[in-house]
């Protein structure tokens, strides 16, 4: 008798464990779950009211607010190229001349991808767990427990996803596009609210119980921090009625039939393809570049066929203009690389949401003008945003020509180095200025559409100007400098996430001076842009652009770029 740990599902199913191992993405997803797991416990709804963060309706009333918050995201991210991968890559071929049936090889991979997705959200009730043995004023625990949280989990936050894993699954492998299930990973939040109010809230409790695909609704059956008392709450038992039962089995049961149409509308074979991944595995515009003797650059069906003549870049010309000609053509290529971004499908509509989410969904307090009340907002709320698309995908674009083993081809053209930095830079700053005139659009079609006007215009303009654009300068400059101060990327974003953390944690204890806090965080208010303290807030933009400056000057100087043999410009 074979044995289970030598068969072909087993070999699938580790072979996908052991190349998510390799990757960022699961690491960065169990720390965001586990940061957001150490909130619930010392800044959530019991803190201060008596409620024990350890008993099972704290656990279990938990679970589902955490289940709908960043986890579809996390699901659509790891599920998305689990096959797409190996089709891409061209192995396909060689994994079917193999003893391994399409059911064997689906479910492999499935299972493969959810056992590292479940782990890194495991990280939010393991850290729960671990926080049992810590205390803090206003937290009250009880004795330790394990069994709930292992419970809880599996039938409040396993099975849950198991439906939209299985969902974004199919997609991916029936469409071999895994923008699509990035996008459909977006979509999920408009479409089950809409699912919610439109069609479950008209029904009895009991449907809606039953039909709630994340519990939420049936949680608040169990553990209502409003209407218990701390006592009550505390010594709660927590028992699956019938309701979660057909629930849960509904469930599965959708899962078992979505991976059934998978496996029956699975063709093996499609159109050749050469592909290459990135830092978190979605990227693939940089990847997808070759080098031929009358092109320069040539991407596949996600960017234009046109090839960019290499010239444009490298004409061996001196002067301003010239110079100038190559950044400009330099930067259409870097911004063209980074606006095909897989990732910016999922990343960009996310932040757009959670930046606004605010003024959209909840009334805006006019401080004197609902427009800058909106502005001040959406500013506030963007800025972690900004904060992360300028370093990683800084990071992404300056490793991007090393990873492809391209980067002695480039320096071997009579290119300025300005030409090569600078066209980085420009192309992630300009990818955050999109970001945040998106972010600024929205808030102002929310205060059209709410009635809250008048809509002054000036006043969003006032705030980027002073605020928001010097900002996202700084930024840019400063995650430019890391890279390449540190050489790099991965020791740069933890120097980065070290920084930032560091001076949020000395902003939140009071020290905030204007020298040492660039951004203006928590130092600023709308009314400041038009009285007496404009020119001081003027002077502390001019010294923070000068900052930005110097950060590139020295970018720029310790900017290597070895000798290849031919004169450097």
């Amino acid at each position: 008798m074979l044995h289970p740990l030598h068969t072909p599902f087993f070999a699938v199913f580790r072979t996908e464990v052991l190349l998510y191992s390799k990757r960022v993405a699961p690491y960065v997803m169990a720390l965001l779950c586990g940061g957001n797991a150490l909130l619930w416990w010392g800044w959530g709804p019991a803190t201060g009211r008596g409620l024990a963060t350890n008993s099972e309706a704290f656990i279990s009333g938990v679970l589902p607010v955490f289940s709908f918050m960043t986890p579809p995201l996390f699901t659509a991210v790891i599920m998305a190229d689990s096959v797409i991968r190996d089709f891409r890559a061209e192995i396909d071929s060689l994994i079917f001349s193999k003893p391994v049936g399409r059911a064997t090889y689906l479910l492999g991979k499935f299972f493969g991808s959810f056992f590292v997705l479940s782990c890194g959200l495991a990280a939010f009730v393991i850290t729960l767990f671990v926080l049992q043995w810590f205390s803090r004023r206003g937290v009250v625990q009880q004795e330790v427990k394990f069994v709930p949280y292992v419970k809880h989990f599996l039938v409040f936050v396993v099975i849950s996803h198991l439906v939209l894993a299985a969902i974004y699954f199919a997609a991916g492998t029936l469409t071999r596009n895994a923008k699509l299930v990035y996008a459909l990973g977006v979509c999920f939040y408009p479409v089950y609210i809409s699912y919610q109010i439109f069609f479950v809230k008209g029904l009895p409790l009991r449907w809606q119980r039953t039909l709630d695909p994340l519990l939420m609704t049936w949680a608040k059956k169990s553990g209502d921090v409003h209407t218990l008392s701390a006592e009550a709450f505390n010594n709660l038992v927590i028992t699956y009625d019938a309701e979660l039962i057909i629930n849960r089995t509904i469930m599965l049961l959708i899962a078992a039939g979505i991976l059934t149409l998978v496996y029956r509308r699975f063709i093996i074979g499609e159109r050749p393809q050469k592909i290459h991944f990135s830092f978190l595995n979605l990227s693939t515009a940089g990847e997808r570049i070759s080098f031929e003797p009358d092109n320069w650059l040539e991407q596949d069906h996600e960017l234009p066929r046109a090839p960019v003549a290499l010239p444009d870049v490298t004409t061996v010309s001196r002067g301003v203009r010239a110079s100038f000609r190559k950044l400009a053509a330099a930067l259409a290529i870097e911004f063209r690389l980074l606006l095909s971004e897989r990732s910016l499908v999922v990343i960009i509509p996310f932040a757009v949401l959670l930046a606004t989410m605010e003024v959209i969904f909840w009334n805006v307090r006019p401080d004197g003008s609902y427009s800058a009340a909106y502005v001040t907002n959406i500013t506030g709320n963007s800025l972690l945003f900004m904060i992360g698309i300028s370093i990683f995908y800084i990071g992404e674009a300056l490793q991007r020509d090393r990873d492809l083993r391209i980067e002695p081809l480039l320096w071997s053209q009579p290119i300025p180095n300005f030409v090569l930095l600078f066209s980085k830079f420009l192309a992630t700053l300009l990818v955050v200025c999109a970001l945040l005139i998106s972010v600024g659009l929205i808030g102002v079609l929310a205060q059209t559409l709410k009635g809250n006007g008048p809509v002054e215009l000036t006043i969003y303009l006032r705030v980027y100007f002073w605020i928001v654009l010097p900002n996202a300068i700084f930024l840019t400059a400063t995650a430019t400098f890391l890279k390449v101060l540190l050489r790099d990327r991965y020791l740069t974003y933890i120097a980065a996430i070290g920084i930032g953390g560091g001076l949020f944690y000395l902003y939140g204890q009071g020290y905030n001076g204007w020298l040492y806090n660039p951004l203006l965080f928590r130092l600023w208010e709308y009314k400041d842009l038009e009285g007496d303290n404009l020119s001081r807030i003027a002077q502390h933009r001019v010294y923070v652009l000068l900052i930005a400056h110097v950060l590139l000057a020295l970018t720029h100087l310790l900017y290597q770029r070895r000798s290849t043999g031919t004169t450097k410009l």
